[in-house]
């Protein structure tokens, strides 16, 4: 099966691009630099803020969505990944414009998690994440029960990633984030980084118990996928 070129649907924002490109990289099993697949990488950071529009007072990014994505399908991409969880809510849409699959980090983080037998996870992620269930649909489903911040802490969660992590200040956004995610630990079997700022911010060895990264479940899929090791 000949190599599959990767497409990267990124500026959402362009430091959680950069970090699932370093990802990929080192996930991939190369012992020369021929042994890496090819990788597009279209990073718009024009695109407008999803959690925004989902909450009904931004603009709505669904054109610079498709459009990015036919961009990289012109480009060669013979498959799609997008490091933005709140972009998901979007992807049926997204999928529907283009001719090359738009391989879900939503989808493959719940297989993944109740490959690992949990009934129970911790969500971080943004209100627009959150309120568009994206992460719902796809757990329920799999008879997995989730576990959010409370309102307060919710807001520590928007101000870590926007404030923090969206604005450079790592060390603000890792403080505010593992705060409220230590909170989660203790009602949850698994915490789920379900936002690529919050990727960026947690570590595993944070935890007692399981962190789930989508970032690096996604990752592992574009190189098994471009490397022909695994099919759609």
């Amino acid at each position: 099966m000949p190599e599959r070129v990767i497409g990267i649907l990124g500026g959402m924002g362009p430091l959680a691009t950069s970090d699932l490109f370093r990802r990929i990289v080192e996930k991939t099993p190369a012992k020369r630099d021929q042994d890496h697949p090819r990788i597009i990488i279209y990073n718009n950071p024009k695109i407008p803020d999803r959690t925004a529009f989902i909450l009904g007072r931004g603009e709505d990014p669904r054109p610079e969505l498709i459009a990015s994505a036919k961009r990289l399908e012109e480009c060669g991409a013979d498959f799609i990944i997008m490091p933005c969880n709140t972009a998901h809510f979007f992807s049926e849409t997204i999928q529907r414009a283009i001719n090359i699959p738009l391989v879900s980090m939503i989808e493959e983080t719940a297989r993944r998690i109740e490959e690992m037998g949990l009934r129970k996870v911790g969500l971080l992620a943004t209100d627009g994440t959150i309120k568009g269930m994206i992460y719902h649909r796809a757990l329920l489903k799999r008879d997995i029960h989730i576990a959010v911040p409370n309102k307060k802490d919710q807001e520590l969660v928007m101000k870590g990633i926007y404030e923090g992590v969206k604005a450079g200040n790592l060390e603000l956004g890792r403080e505010l984030l593992l705060k409220v995610a230590k909170k989660l630990e203790r009602r949850s079997e698994g915490i789920i980084a379900g936002c690529t700022e919050v990727s960026v911010a947690l570590k595993p060895e944070d935890f007692t118990v399981p962190l789930i990264d989508p970032m690096d479940v996604i990752a592992e899929k574009a190189v098994r996928l471009a490397l022909g090791i695994e099919d759609f």
